[in-house]
C-alpha cells in the first residue's frame, strides 16, 4: 500500500525549490530566441523575471484582447478558483471542460511511451503528458496560442490581429522594454513574445504551485488531519479499495518533490456521455482523446482511443464539473462513478447499462484496476460511507489561498477580480443577471451576431474597471451573449 513519507528536515524546502525553479531556468534559455538582435552581450541577455511575470499577468487578464472585448484568460482560469473555471457553465460552445491551470509546473512534453525510474523502470507506463486534455501541446508556451485563436475562446482571429490589440494595450510599453523597442515590427516576433510572458507568468509559484493546502502542512509536520480525512487518505491508498494512488500519486518522491496528485498519464474509463455538450446531439459525434476529434496525429492508434490526460486533484474540491467532458457534477458522484461503473451501470449509462460515449470497438482500452471491476449487482468497492471519508481528505487539498477566497464568497456576490479588472460575468444579460438587458442602440453594429457579442458588452462599459454600484444599462426585450468558458 503506498504510505505517506515524512516530511525531510529543513534543507527539503530548499531542494524543492530548487526542483520547481528548474523547468523556469529552461524556459528562460530560450527566451534568447525572441530577444532583439542588439541584445546579445551577457548582461543584455538577462531577463527581469519579475517585470516579465508582471507582464504576462496583465495579458492573462486582459478582455480587451479577445474581438469581445468581453473574454480573458482568466474567464475560464480564474485565480480565485485555483485557475479553473469559476462557475459550472463551461460547456457553452466547446466540448470539454475547462482545466485548472495549477500544478503544470512539471507536466512532461506527451510521449506514448513512458518510464519512471521511481517507479517501475522496467514497465511502460503508457501515454503521458502534453498540455489539454489530450496531451497535443508540449509547453504552456504552445497552450497559450490556442485559446488566443480559438474561434470558441478568444477567438484572435489571427497572431496578427492579437498583437494590434497588444500594440494599443496599457503595457505595450512593458513589451517593448523587455523585448526591445522595434517588438512589434514583426508582428510574429510580439506574439511569441507575448506567450513567452504568460508562460513565464505560469510559472509563478505563488499563483501557480503554492503547496499550502492542510495535507501540504501535514507532510510538513506542521499540521494534522481528522480521523475522517485519515480514513479517506487510507481508502484513497489502498489498491483493494479507491486505488486512487496508483494515478493521483499522494506520497512525496524520491527527490523530495511534494506529490501532484497525477501521474500526467491518460487512461481510459468510459465517462458518460454529456448531452449538455451541443456536438452530442450528433449520435455520430464522439470525443476519443488521443485519437480526435482536435489531435489528428495519432487518428489511427486505435489502442489510444478514449484516453484522456489524469488531471491533478488538488483544488478540486473547488469544481463543479468533473472529467474532460463535464458530465459529473459532484465531487461525491465523481468518486462514486469509479466505484459503481461496473456494478451499476444503469445509473450513468441509462437502463441499458450499456457505454455510451466510447464505441464498442475501442472498449478494450478501458481500465478495469480497482476500484473498477465486477459485474451489475455486485457490492461496489466503497461503501456511501467510505465515499464520503474519501471526499473529506479530497477537501484537504485545497490551498488556502483558495479557502480564503471561499470564505470571502460566501459573504457576498464578487463584483470585480482580484487584480481590479472588470468581472465579464457581471455584464448586461448574463445569465447570472437576467434583469440586467443592454442599449443595443448605444453602440452601431453590422450584424445581429455583433449586436450581442460586441455591442452588448459595451453598453455599460467601455474599458475594464470594478462595476458601478448602480449599473446604467437601458431595458430592453434582448439579452446580450451570456459569458461562457470554452476550453481545450
Amino acid at each position: 500500500m503506498p504510505t505517506v513519507r515524512p516530511a525531510r528536515p529543513p534543507s527539503f524546502d530548499i531542494s524543492l525549490a530548487v526542483w520547481l525553479a528548474a523547468p523556469l531556468a529552461v524556459l528562460l534559455a530560450t527566451l534568447l530566441s525572441i530577444t532583439p538582435a542588439r541584445a546579445q552581450s551577457p548582461y543584455a541577455q538577462r531577463f527581469d523575471v519579475p517585470r516579465l511575470t508582471a507582464l504576462g499577468r496583465s495579458i492573462f487578464f486582459d478582455a480587451e484582447l479577445s474581438p469581445s472585448g468581453a473574454i480573458s484568460c482568466a474567464s475560464c482560469h480564474d485565480p480565485k478558483h485555483a485557475y479553473g473555471p469559476p462557475d459550472a457553465d463551461v460547456l457553452h460552445l466547446s466540448f470539454r471542460a475547462a482545466p485548472s491551470l495549477r500544478y503544470l509546473n512539471s507536466l512532461p512534453p506527451f510521449s506514448e511511451h513512458t518510464f519512471d525510474n521511481d517507479l517501475d523502470e522496467g514497465s511502460d507506463l503508457g501515454p503521458t503528458g502534453g498540455h489539454t486534455w489530450d496531451g497535443r501541446v508540449s509547453s504552456a508556451h504552445e497552450q497559450a496560442r490556442l485559446p488566443l485563436l480559438s474561434p470558441d475562446e478568444m477567438g484572435g482571429p489571427t497572431a496578427g490581429a492579437v498583437v494590434a490589440r497588444l500594440r494599443a494595450a496599457p503595457y505595450a510599453a512593458q513589451l517593448r522594454a523587455l523585448f526591445g523597442a522595434d517588438v512589434f515590427d514583426r508582428p510574429e516576433r510580439a506574439f511569441e513574445a507575448a506567450l513567452m510572458a504568460l508562460e513565464v507568468f505560469q510559472q509563478s509559484p505563488a499563483d501557480f504551485y503554492p503547496f499550502s493546502s492542510r495535507y501540504d502542512a501535514m507532510l510538513r509536520g506542521r499540521g494534522t488531519l481528522s480521523a475522517q480525512e485519515l480514513r479517506g487518505l487510507a481508502l484513497f491508498n489502498d489498491p483493494a479499495k479507491g486505488n486512487c494512488a496508483s494515478c493521483h500519486l499522494s506520497s512525496i518522491r524520491p527527490d523530495g518533490a511534494f506529490p501532484l496528485f497525477t501521474d500526467f498519464g491518460h487512461i481510459a474509463i468510459g465517462v458518460p456521455r454529456n448531452p449538455a455538450i451541443k456536438a452530442n446531439a450528433d449520435p455520430a459525434f464522439v470525443d476519443l482523446g488521443l485519437c480526435g476529434p482536435l489531435r489528428t496525429d495519432l487518428a489511427d492508434h486505435a489502442d489510444d482511443c478514449g484516453r484522456f490526460r489524469a488531471p491533478s486533484l488538488r483544488n478540486v474540491a473547488l469544481r463543479q464539473r468533473f472529467f474532460h467532458n463535464g458530465a459529473i457534477r459532484s465531487l461525491e458522484d465523481a468518486v462514486r462513478f469509479y466505484v459503481q461503473r461496473d456494478t451499476d451501470p444503469a445509473r450513468w449509462y441509462g437502463a441499458a447499462g450499456a457505454l455510451d460515449e466510447l464505441p464498442a470497438r475501442y472498449r478494450a482500452n478501458l481500465n478495469t484496476d480497482p476500484p473498477f471491476g465486477g459485474h451489475p449487482g455486485d457490492a461496489p468497492a466503497l461503501t456511501e460511507a467510505e465515499i464520503a471519508d474519501v471526499v473529506a481528505f479530497l477537501e484537504t487539498l485545497t490551498d488556502a489561498d483558495q479557502l480564503a477566497h471561499r470564505t470571502a464568497r460566501s459573504a457576498g456576490p464578487e463584483v470585480a477580480r482580484h487584480d481590479g479588472s472588470f468581472d465579464p460575468r457581471r455584464e448586461c444579460g448574463h445569465a447570472q443577471y437576467p434583469r440586467r438587458r443592454c442599449n443595443r442602440s448605444s453602440r452601431a453594429c453590422s450584424t445581429p451576431t455583433s449586436t450581442s457579442s460586441r455591442c452588448g458588452r459595451r453598453c455599460c462599459t467601455a474599458t475594464r474597471r470594478p462595476r458601478p454600484s448602480t449599473p446604467s444599462c437601458a431595458a430592453t426585450s434582448r439579452p446580450t451573449r451570456s459569458w461562457s468558458c470554452w476550453p481545450t
